[in-house]
């Protein structure tokens, strides 16, 4: 038997547990596997693109144990009336192969890439930061401004969206949760006094969410919005004038916001600097970026997090492993359908 999480259960785990206390605890684990980046066994994720949008598969193995996720992202999905991105994934046990969890990972998906900008920005944003922006304020929006409060203790937030509607539902959800929000006219406006930044909009477009001139010394940039070849959302001036640091470059330099510069230009891999053995923030008035494309280690570590915190009993169980009472004679398990009463023809 495999333990399996719906969506119902991982509705209640979530409402239970705290979405605060899941994403600060997601960051540390999340952390945790990246200053062990070197025993995992990794790639960029296998992607197939097509007019509409993406799927996509993530895998990662530490040596003992196997994840990956299967993901979509349709940005017309909405007006159809469904999600711009589903997931699920899976982990395996490497010495038997044998799956031992199965979840649904829209919604962990969701607390992973919230909880991977606030472990970021734990480590590249200004230690006095206060105030974040948000452009762009659809699905993942809520999450990252729990995330910001949980890990950096960010209660401030100003915001902009082309879709006043999609901020009417930001406001409507997060200011009973105790945040200060300004709703702003522009990107212009959202950014002005900001000491983080946060971009996360849907359209697969290179399209100039942030302007350099929205810049000032000082703000981390959290880019998440860039997640496939052709979409990006800071223009290039940016890229040029910061300090850049990525997940997995050779995935980056495809689907990120550095897609913009030449295959040369220098960037930090994040787990260089949790380890120590790279610089971060050097100075207060620095400009850093983090070119989040999402990774397949954050889904990894989000996958295990979860087992870890599943009561006994809380998760279902399917049979979906087929087990012969003889490991050598798979077909006792369907020989009645060899009958000559069920042939067809």
């Amino acid at each position: 038997m495999v333990r399996f999480v719906d969506v119902p259960t991982m509705r209640r785990w979530v409402c239970e547990t705290g979405i605060e206390p899941i994403v600060a605890g997601l960051a540390d684990a999340i952390e945790a596997d990246f200053r062990r980046w070197p025993e995992f066994d990794k790639c960029a994720r296998i992607a197939s693109h097509s007019a509409t949008g993406v799927i996509e598969l993530m895998p990662a193995s530490d040596g003992r144990t196997y994840g990956f996720k299967f993901v979509n992202g349709h940005p017309g999905n909405p007006a159809r009336g469904l999600q711009t991105v589903t997931a699920f994934g899976v982990l395996a046990d490497v010495d038997t192969g044998y799956p031992v969890l199965w979840s649904e990972m829209t919604i962990l998906t969701a607390l992973r890439t919230a909880a991977t900008s606030a472990m970021a920005a734990r480590a590249l944003a200004r230690p006095d930061s206060t105030t974040m922006a948000l452009i762009g304020t659809g699905s993942q929006a809520e999450f990252q401004a729990l995330a910001f409060r949980a890990v950096l203790g960010i209660h401030t937030l100003r915001i902009w969206d082309i879709d006043p509607a999609a901020m009417d539902t930001f406001e409507r959800n997060i200011t009973p949760l105790g945040f200060t929000v300004h709703r702003a006219a522009n990107a212009v406006d959202a950014c002005a006094g900001a000491d983080i930044v946060t971009t996360c909009t849907a359209d697969k477009t290179n399209a100039t969410v942030l302007t350099d001139a929205m810049v000032r010394p000082g703000m981390h940039l959290n880019a998440i919005g860039g997640d496939c070849p052709g979409k990006t959302e800071l223009d290039v001036a940016i890229l040029r004038r910061a300090d850049v640091f990525v997940e997995f470059p050779e995935q980056t330099r495809v689907e990120g916001e550095i897609q913009q510069l030449p295959p040369d230009h220098p960037v930090t891999e994040l787990w260089r600097v949790l380890r120590g053995d790279a610089g971060g923030r050097t100075s207060a008035a620095q400009i850093t970026v983090f070119d989040s494309v999402g990774f397949a280690i954050e889904d990894f570590s989000a996958l295990c997090y979860l087992d870890r915190s599943l009561r006994p009993g809380q998760a279902l169980e399917v049979d979906l492993i087929a087990d012969p009472d003889d490991p050598k004679d798979l077909f006792a398990l369907v020989a009645a359908g060899a009958s000559t009463t069920s042939r067809v023809g």
